[in-house]
């Protein structure tokens, strides 16, 4: 596992005592099911992880761009606030 996966899934898991690997995450981050659970791992992954690790992970994990920040657009919108990667 790489440094930024490592460092990402400390901060999404460990607060909600979840245990996804960066796979599963990488998978949550774009899925909208997770959008409508309000999954807790991803919505830390757009509101704690800083948005350069976030870009880094979604790199790294071959993530689809768009579909991260459009999901992290509705993230924003369902929390009230703006999130990094929703620019």
């Amino acid at each position: 596992m790489t440094d930024v996966a490592t460092s990402v899934l400390a901060t999404v898991n460990a607060p909600y005592g979840a245990n996804l690997s960066a796979y599963q995450l990488a998978a949550k981050i774009v899925d909208p099911a997770s959008l409508y659970a309000f999954d807790a791992p991803v919505f830390a992954f757009f509101s704690e992880v800083n948005e350069g690790l976030q870009h880094q992970f979604i790199d790294s994990m071959g993530v689809d761009h768009d579909q991260a920040h459009w999901m992290a657009n509705q993230f924003a919108a369902k929390a009230g606030y703006a999130l990094p990667l929703a620019a």
